[in-house]
């Protein structure tokens, strides 16, 4: 897509309320009724230096990137109302790229938890929300975790609710792996 084309696409989007009512339901941890949940946890490790090194690559979008998404515009480290096209290119197409509008709807940055979540936008092919949160439990243990509730909202989607649905877990298992890597401690190099 030109680069005009996604501009366009993305003051659109920035000038879009959310597809959802249930802005911010992913921030308590009991997902709304209504929509397919799903919940997915992975252990990271030990520590404060875990918690900041994972916790700083969720906010600066590594989840994403890490999972061969494209974020426009480039991206900063994710704050509350932002506005983001993620870009997902098919295997083996360079076009057509799916550009999907979402917007951040929450952010924490706190000693004992760090990440954020973003909603969807007209023109995405579901509706609902989607957390990327890094925490530290009493013992010391560093865990992250991806919650989301979405109903498929696109025609395409809708038509193929199996492949969708496979395409989000696959999605939600390539954010946990990229924030494990990137919470390994990084060893002697060679």
């Amino acid at each position: 897509m030109p680069s005009n084309a996604l501009h366009h696409r993305y003051l659109a989007a920035r000038a879009a309320a959310p597809s959802y009512r249930e802005v911010g339901g992913t921030r308590a941890g009991t997902l709304p009724p209504g929509y397919s949940w799903l919940r997915r946890r992975i252990h990271l490790g030990t520590g404060p230096e875990t918690l900041a090194r994972a916790g700083g690559y969720v906010l600066a979008w590594g989840a994403q990137l890490g999972s061969g998404f494209g974020v426009y515009p480039p991206p900063t480290p994710a704050a509350a109302g932002d506005t983001v096209l993620l870009r997902l290119s098919l295997p083996g197409m360079r076009v057509p790229r799916l550009v999907i509008p979402c917007r951040v709807v929450w952010t924490v940055d706190r000693p004992d938890r760090i990440g954020f979540a973003y909603g969807t936008l007209p023109g995405h092919p579901e509706c609902g929300e989607e957390s990327f949160l890094v925490t530290m439990d009493a013992d010391g243990e560093v865990w992250f975790e991806v919650a989301a509730f979405s109903r498929l909202a696109a025609w395409y989607a809708r038509l193929g609710r199996p492949v969708a649905l496979l395409l989000q877990h696959l999605a939600i298992e390539r954010y946990l792996r990229a924030v494990a890597r990137a919470a390994a401690v990084p060893g002697p190099r060679a």
